[in-house]
This record gives structure tokens, sequence and C-alpha cells, in this order.
């Protein structure tokens, strides 16, 4: 291969190294971040050399973290985020300060210069996205509510790396006339950055959906695909521009399409790019790893990754503590956070550029990132193997689960306010239930009533048939979270076509969605109460019970035809519009017709 192109050769080195080392680690219990660290660590400049220019294949595999966030920003609608805005500016700026402080502080101690301790703590502050976000994956994580609080503390230090590089030339040794120059370039560098965030927004909102329209006309797959990625990498580079974070960017052009009729083409699109690179970027790092500067200073080195999974760890399990999460989600929670991250390498290396301190110890910092992010994933496998079996016994771990395949007619997936209504009335009639729930505290509280139900997530296939849902008739789909409900009917569909699924969909968007899998039987959640209370009301205001009831019930039925004519139109915005105008008007002038007849029905004198 001697005349083969550089590309040819080191594709076929890292496709070939994961390749052996993923499946290798994956069958030792230890995880597909470990392979790809494992595998980069042997091909790079400190194992067998076959690939030396690490630096820019690092910024290059930097794109599979892009890539994920901007997955995850189709996840969320902009309420949904809106809604997310307290954890992530709370629990978040808790986070990275205090880790900041403490980190800074216990540098000072030992004799560090105060602006050299200040950068080093602030980078170490930062967590890794890439590793944490797959672990969850990994784990079904992202659903609880330690994911959750997880996501939204490393969304806000996306966010928070935006100041600390702006702090870095502050820092560091320039000269008088650059000083004089300063508060101009920083005015004009927070110019660029509003109005590039603002036409992101903006783009998105006005341009993208009609650009995406218009190239789905052309009826050309492979076209669509290269939109998608011409999307994220155009987003990216202006982010990269302004010097704001590529993967912010990314997740923030994911939101705004959270909600076009194109976002389940553009993850499916997307996904196997995202799997790749992101698995590049692992070998990358574990290529990474200095281990000159290691070898040189071990003792350091050692002390630095030491001193910052502790004070991490220490900060995040009293953040977890206060939070209130579950007692045995706390440790994997607080091991996702406490190692180094990725953006600490920008940090290090702009901070020696800008003479903080010197290129040296940029290196031992990064080195130290490095290894602690080597290491986090292995100390996750020990928890789970060493520490999990101890505290087995214990209440609050002690959660029933399925061990046994079970043989019950009906599965209940969830078991908050709506499951618990259908599980008493089954149980009432005699007919037994298989519960599963991922909610540790929903599980003890239901415990102590005396249900039965498995501690799961009912969105992974191996739990599904232990649960019975091979042999079941039934399957409830009554959980909160909209994703993992559509995954569920997805898993139960492809698995067990035999089950039929009765449903409770959030909103109308998710009832809209559970149609497009064909689920017949499908409830929205506040519908039936929220008729009920219109009753009352009408009552309230002098309408006779029977009249109230007929007047709900004619509603109702109006109501679930309705919804049946706006289906098949609803990624048709005017098409729907149009549909429930048409609706409204049709029920507004039946009600007025059946009041005309009640009030010439009605004996004279009866008003009087």
């Amino acid at each position: 291969m001697e005349h083969a192109p550089v590309w040819l050769i080191n594709s076929f080195i890292y496709l070939s190294a994961a390749v052996i080392a993923v499946p290798l680690s994956k069958a030792l219990g230890l995880g597909s971040i470990i392979g790809y660290l494992a595998a980069g660590i042997v091909i790079g400049p400190w194992g067998l050399g076959l690939v030396t220019n690490v630096e820019d294949i690092l910024h290059f595999a930097e794109f599979g973290v892009v890539l994920m966030l901007f997955l995850i920003g189709l996840e969320l609608e902009p309420k949904r985020l809106w809604s997310l805005r307290r954890p992530i500016f709370g629990w978040g700026s808790a986070q990275v300060l205090g880790c900041a402080v403490l980190l800074t502080a216990a540098a000072m101690v030992f004799g560090v210069d105060w602006r050299v301790a200040l950068v080093a703590g602030s980078g170490l502050a930062l967590s890794s996205t890439a590793i944490a976000l797959q672990v969850m994956g990994e784990r079904n994580l992202m659903s609880t509510s330690s994911g959750q609080a997880a996501f939204s503390i490393l969304l806000f230090q996306d966010v928070a790396a935006i100041p600390i590089l702006a702090l870095l030339p502050l820092l560091g040794v320039v000269s008088v006339s650059n000083e004089a120059l300063a508060p101009v370039d920083h005015a004009l560098e927070a110019i660029k950055i509003i109005v590039v965030v603002a036409a992101i927004i903006l783009g998105g909102r006005l341009l993208l959906r009609p650009l995406l329209r218009w190239i789905a006309r052309s009826n050309a797959p492979e076209i669509f695909t290269a939109t998608s990625l011409l999307l994220v990498i155009g987003i990216a580079g202006l982010m990269q521009l302004v010097g704001l974070s590529m993967a912010l960017g990314a997740f923030l052009a994911g939101v705004l399409l959270a909600e076009s009729e194109y976002r389940r083409e553009l993850e499916t699109d997307i996904e196997p790019f995202k799997g790749l690179l992101l698995g590049l970027f692992f070998i990358a790092v574990g290529m990474s790893i200095d281990f000159g500067v290691l070898l040189q200073s071990p003792g350091s080195v050692a002390a630095i990754v030491l001193g910052l999974l502790l004070i991490k760890g220490l900060v995040i399990h009293a953040l977890a503590r206060r939070m209130k999460l579950p007692f045995q989600e706390r440790p994997v929670f607080t091991l996702l956070l406490a190692q180094g991250g990725e953006f600490a390498f920008v940090v290090f290396q702009a901070a020696a550029g800008a003479h903080v301190f010197s290129g040296q110890t940029a290196s031992l910092l990064i080195g130290a990132v490095a290894v602690s992010m080597l290491v986090s994933p292995l100390l996750l496998v020990a928890h789970d193997r060493l520490l999990l079996p101890r505290y087995a016994h214990l209440g609050k771990l002690d959660l029933p689960e399925i061990s046994e395949p079970q043989d019950a007619p009906v599965v209940i997936a969830g078991f908050g306010r709506y499951g618990q209504i259908v599980a008493r009335m089954m149980l009432a009639q005699g007919i037994p239930c298989t519960v599963l729930d991922h909610d540790a505290e929903m599980i003890e509280a239901a415990r102590s009533f005396g249900y039965r139900v498995f501690y799961g997530d009912a969105s992974r296939l191996d739990l599904l048939r232990t649960a019975g849902a091979a042999s079941a008739k039934v399957l409830v789909v009554a959980v909160d979270d909209v994703a993992q409900s559509l995954a569920i009917v997805d898993l139960a569909h492809a698995h067990f076509p035999q089950l039929q699924i009765v449903a409770r969909a959030r909103d109308v968007t998710h009832w809209n969605q559970l149609r497009d899998r064909g689920v017949m039987r499908v409830e929205r959640e506040m519908f039936e109460s929220s008729l009920r209370s219109a009753r009352s009301v009408l009552e309230l205001m002098g309408h006779g019970a029977h009249e109230a009831r007929q007047s709900a019930m004619r509603f109702r039925q109006h109501n679930l035809e309705l919804f049946e004519k706006m289906h098949p139109h609803y990624k048709d915005r005017a098409k729907l519009i149009a549909v429930v105008k048409q609706g409204r008007r049709q029920l507004e002038e039946q009600m007025a017709q059946e009041r005309e007849q009640r009030a010439q029905q009605r004996p004279p004198g009866w008003d009087s």
C-alpha cells in the first residue's frame, strides 16, 4: 500500500482498530468507550506509531460531538428546553462555579500562580459531553432524573466555555497597544456573536423549513442527506468563526428544527455519521495522550487526576443530594461529570497561546484531562462490579428487578398517575399485570401500598421479553416521556406483533405520532377529566345535569371525529388550520341549533 493515499491508509487503520478493540472491550464488560480509547493508544504515537498527525484528526473527530448535540437538540422542542432553564442555569452554574473555585483554591495552596490556577481550575471544571452522553445512551439514563440533570449541566458547560475563553487574553501577556485595543476588540466580538446567534435563530425559523421542504420535493434521498450534513457543518462553521462552541451551535439548530416535520428524517440521515465520528473522536483522544509528559512527571499527573476526580466528585455528589436525585443514581451521576472534558483541550491550548502559562504546563494539564477521560469509564465498570453488589441489600437499592420471565396477559409500561389507574382497574377485575417503571422513588411508594412493580426501562428489548411481552395480549404504554413512549411502541411492533397496544398521549402531536405508528387505542391524558370539568361549569351556569351531560358527550364525539379528519393533514399547517376552523364552526352551529330546539320545546312561562 506504499502508493495508496494517506486518507485511505488512515481510514483502514482507524476502522481496523475499532472493529477489533470495541467488540473485545464489550465482551470483557468494559463498554465501547474503553475500546475506542484503547484502540487510539495502540495505534497512536506512543503505541505502534501507525498514526502521528493526532491534532488534525482530533479536530476532525470533534465533528462527531457536534452531530451528537444536533441530534439531542432535535429531541428537545423549544418549550421543553425552556422548561429546563432552571436546572441549566441553576445547577449548571453551581457545578461549574463550585468546581472552578475549589480547584483554583487547591492549586493556589500548592503555590501555583493565581492566573495559572484560575485558568486550570476553570478548564478542569468542564466535563466530557461525549463520554457522559454516550454512557447515558448505553445505559438508557437520558429519561431518568439524573440523566436530565446531567444533560442540563453539560449544556451549561458548553455555554460557560465561552466566557472562559474570553478571559484568557485578559490574563495573558499583552502589549500596551493591545491593551488599548482590547475593549474595542471585545465589543466587536460581542457584536459578531449576537449577530451570528440571531442569524441562526431567525434563519432556523424562516428559512430552514422551506429549504428542507424544497429539497424533499426533489425525491433524491442522497441530496437530503447531503443537505442535513451541510446544515450542521455550516452552523458549526459560523459558531467557530466567532469563537463559540460548534457543539452549542449545532444543538441550537437542532432545537429550532425539533418541531419540524422533517425531524425524523434528519435523525435517520445523521445517526450513522454521528456514531462513526464519535468513535473516531474517542480514538483521537486515546492517541492524544502524551505519555512523554506522563513519564516525565508521573507524580504531578497522578496528583492532578486524583485531585480533579476527588474535588469535582465531592461537589457533584453534594449537588446530587441537593437536587434530591434517587440514591442509586447518584454514584453514576457523579462519575459521569467528575472527569475532565474535551473542551479543556481547547482552553489549555488557547491559554498557552495567550502566554497565560507555558506549553509544558498546557501539555501536563491536557495529559491529565485525557487520563481522567480514560479512567472515568473504568471507574463506572468498577462501580457496577464492586459497589453495586455490596449495596444490593440496602433499602434504597433493594428494587425488584425482573429476573424470571413473567406470564401476565397485560404489561403496563409506566406506573405514574395514569398507569396506576389502569393497573388498579385490572387488579380489581382479577386480571394480573406486569408493571415496569424506572423511577426508584415511585417504585418504593408503590411497594409501600402493596403493589408489585418491577424496576426497569420498558424501551429495552430484553426487559420487555422478560416481562412477558411475547405471550401477553395487551401492552399499555403509560410513560410520561414522549420519545420513550414512541420507542416502546416501535419496539413492540417490531418484535411482538401480536400485542394490542393501548397508549397514553401527552398532547395532540404525540397522538398523531402514535396514530402514524398504527396505534388505534390512544387516549389524551387530560381530555376526559377536562370534559367532566366542563360539565360541572355548565351545571353551575344553570344548565340541567342531563343537558350538561348531553352537551359534553356531543362535544366529545365531535372532537374525536375532528381528530380523525385532522390526522392526515397534521404535517401541513395551513391545511390543518383550515380543518380545525371548519370543525369549530360546525360544532358552534350544531350547538346553537340544539339550544334553539330546546328553547322551542320548553313550555310557556319556563323562564319566569
